[in-house]
């Protein structure tokens, strides 16, 4: 199978039957760049597994492939190998409450930066977050970069990569957790919300906050007071903010 090192450690393979192969083999893809206009017969066996994989695909410029794989054949098709393996949302759900910990999760809604995205996933790993929950589109790829950010946490994390955020937060609320979106648009101070139960914090894109869909399904909204005069804290920052409130809650001795 043809690999390589890309920038930042992470895995490329590029052809079309390699590809295929990679699925076949059971490798973790994390996302396949495609030539504008590819057809051939070839493509037509690989089509399958990407459709069935589910799998984020772009198309792109020939020019952006042949500077990923430079001086290769790479036939229209390179893909990223992820570094870890992604878990199913209920095994993630499930093992979490076997350890007979009050389950602490994150649903990362289009946060795009890998820098970003590599320091939340240290931040939880520190904070003892059991998993975390990011779509497989408009999200930061999982990748050496993202590895490199996170110290490392991103080895350690159970990630779930997801098609839908909406039908996580649907599970996850049948499955008796409470689901908390990061915003500013409320009035409820995160330090007013009683997270010692089990919890789920969504934490949205670094320009738009969370999207309006999510929004109307969460079960609360959460506010970080700001005393300064910028409006908005990095994405990274708020997270640490609030899962240290979740730690504080929940390490607090009770009144006698």
């Amino acid at each position: 199978m043809k690999e390589t090192k890309a920038s930042g450690q992470e895995t490329l393979i590029w052809g079309i039957r390699p590809l295929i192969e990679a699925f076949l083999a059971g490798k973790e893809i994390d996302r396949v760049y495609l030539q504008k206009g590819l057809k051939s017969n070839v493509f037509g066996e690989l089509w399958p597994h990407l459709k069935e994989s589910k799998v984020p695909f772009t198309y792109v410029p020939s020019f952006k492939l042949d500077k990923m794989a430079p001086s290769r054949n790479h036939q229209g098709v390179v893909a990223q190998i992820s570094p870890v393996r992604f878990q199913p949302l209920d095994e993630v759900v499930q093992i979490t409450f076997e350890k007979g910990e009050t389950p602490l999760l994150l649903i990362l809604d289009r946060i795009t930066d890998v820098r970003n995205f590599g320091a939340i996933i240290r931040t939880a790993e520190c904070a003892g977050v059991h998993g975390i929950i990011f779509p497989d589109k408009q999200s930061s790829p999982v990748s050496g970069d993202a590895a490199k950010t996170s110290a490392g946490a991103l080895m350690r994390m159970p990630l779930v990569r997801t098609h839908s955020l909406v039908n996580a937060i649907e599970y996850l609320q049948q499955s008796g957790f409470q689901v908390i979106a990061a915003t500013e648009k409320t009035d409820d101070s995160l330090y007013s919300l009683d997270l010692k139960v089990p919890t789920a914090i969504v934490m949205g894109s670094e320009e738009d906050g969370v999207s309006p869909g999510i929004l109307k399904r969460v079960d609360g909204r959460a506010r970080i007071p700001l005393m300064g005069d910028i409006g908005s804290l990095n994405v990274s920052v708020a997270a640490g903010i609030l899962l240290y409130e979740v730690i504080r809650q929940r390490t607090q001795k009770q009144d006698v």
